[in-house]
């Protein structure tokens, strides 16, 4: 039974970085030029295979972390241009934007927190699966 929670907190989770991909798409779309190999956005049945962004999170046990356990938010740009740091921390702040907005509606029983470590993003409070 615990696995099913598990994979259905997954599945919500990743509906929530889908959407925020898509919005990254909408903003960003026209900023650098898609990676040769990727297609377009839309042109796939996942967001995560096509377009500009890749946007996810893994799980980390959270050792070493001041915040503990939680998923460590990874934002992918399919672009062979170099990306400008000053436009890395402005894509970490709208995803941390996007997340403090859309977390608590896919998870409105949980008190869930979009903190930075470091150059990262981590998503870390009630991680229980009931």
């Amino acid at each position: 039974m615990r696995f099913f929670k598990a994979q259905e907190w997954e599945q919500r989770l990743k509906r929530v970085f889908d959407e925020i991909d898509v919005e990254l798409e909408r903003l960003y779309e026209n900023r650098f030029p898609l990676h040769p190999s990727r297609s377009p956005e839309g042109a796939t049945s996942n967001p995560e295979m096509d377009g500009l962004f890749n946007v996810g999170a893994s799980y980390s046990a959270g050792f070493g972390s001041r915040l503990g356990p939680g998923y460590v938010v990874d934002i992918r740009l399919s672009t062979l241009q170099r990306i400008p740091e000053t436009l890395k921390r402005e894509l970490r702040d709208q995803v941390q934007a996007l997340l403090i907005e859309k977390l608590p509606v896919a998870f409105p029983d949980k008190k869930l927190l979009v903190d930075r470590e470091q150059q990262l993003l981590r998503i870390h409070g009630d991680l229980s699966l009931d």
